[in-house]
């Protein structure tokens, strides 16, 4: 199977070279590469184009955000490719990531795509498999698409990725393309993905905004497809939740950030929606804080200074 990876690139000198260097390093090289550099005003394109693997094509464009690259980058991919991987381009793969995705899509023939774990916070993230259209509609179970194979004719009926959200176009990708079939789990229990979160980075800066939140929602409960496919009670019930869930994270992100009191506040309003034994135990958590060592505080822990230059530093979403 022929792999087509799309990879958007803005301002990411600093780890370009090493995502580019994860896929060639792959035990599966039938594969082909387009970064799609986003307007960069870095040494992004000089870096991404220096390879001498002719599978690396380097495309330039004016800025206009992630989805465009995507989106121009899927168009541009060789027409043999089976399946696509949109890669982030400060994560990397792990050497064997196409292997065992291309295995688990290939024996897996009514699935439209195929994920396998990844490396978030310091800890693995197993991906569930089969009909994930509930699951995603409650909230995003994914990092990115980095660690799924999509194939390519799923990817294209699925539609572009949103030009118009900030946040979250992953998200609302990947629940049409939930609409259009099941997904299929990768053996092994390592990594195929690690991911990166900087301070330059979408998640980074957007987790902590309510608006943009409220916007990815809209986008996402708009589709007349769910409306037909779940009927109105079904779906707004699934957007009370997924605001529950949001408002967590933008809880759980600002006492990351420091702002601990502003993110409590969300917290709770999170809990009074959506109450569980798990939430109500890390809030309890989260008023008390000051009295626990950094290595008890879980998913509030304070991102590490500089973190953006290190590699072993990322954050699950």
């Amino acid at each position: 199977m022929r792999v087509g990876i799309v990879t958007p690139a803005w301002n990411v000198a600093p780890w370009i070279a090493e995502t580019i260097r994860s896929v060639i390093a792959q035990t599966h090289a039938n594969w082909r590469m387009v970064v799609v550099d986003d307007g960069s005003t870095d040494a992004t394109a000089s870096l991404a184009g220096g390879f001498p693997d002719d599978r690396v094509t380097l495309l330039r464009q004016a800025n206009a955000g992630v989805s465009s690259a995507r989106n121009r980058g899927l168009a541009a991919l060789d027409p043999s490719a089976e399946a696509v991987l949109f890669l982030d381009a400060d994560d990397w793969l792990a050497p064997d990531a196409l292997t065992r995705l291309v295995a688990a899509l290939c024996a897996a023939p009514r699935a439209v795509a195929a994920a396998g774990p990844c490396a978030l916070a310091g800890r693995v993230l197993r991906p569930s498999g089969g009909d994930l259209l509930d699951a995603l509609l409650r909230r995003n179970r994914f990092a990115n698409a980095g660690h799924l194979l999509i194939r390519r004719a799923a990817a294209i009926e699925a539609g572009p990725f949103c030009p118009g959200l900030a946040y979250g176009e992953d998200w609302d990708y990947l629940i049409r393309l939930a609409l259009l079939g099941p997904f299929a789990v990768a053996h092994g229990k390592a990594p195929v993905l690690h991911v990166r979160v900087r301070p330059g980075g979408a998640c980074y800066r957007l987790a902590t905004d309510p608006a943009a939140f409220a916007a990815c929602l809209d986008t996402i409960f708009a589709n007349p497809a769910l409306l037909s496919r779940l009927g109105p009670t079904r779906l707004a019930s699934l957007r009370l939740r997924a605001e529950a869930e949001s408002h967590w994270v933008i809880g759980r992100e600002l006492i990351r950030h420091g702002k601990c009191h502003a993110g409590r506040d969300w917290l709770h309003r999170s809990v009074r929606a959506l109450p569980s034994a798990r939430r109500l135990l890390l809030l309890a958590s989260a008023h008390a804080l000051p009295l626990l060592p950094t290595k008890l505080r879980g998913p509030f822990s304070s991102y590490p200074a500089g973190g953006a230059g290190d590699a072993s530093w990322s954050h699950a979403r």
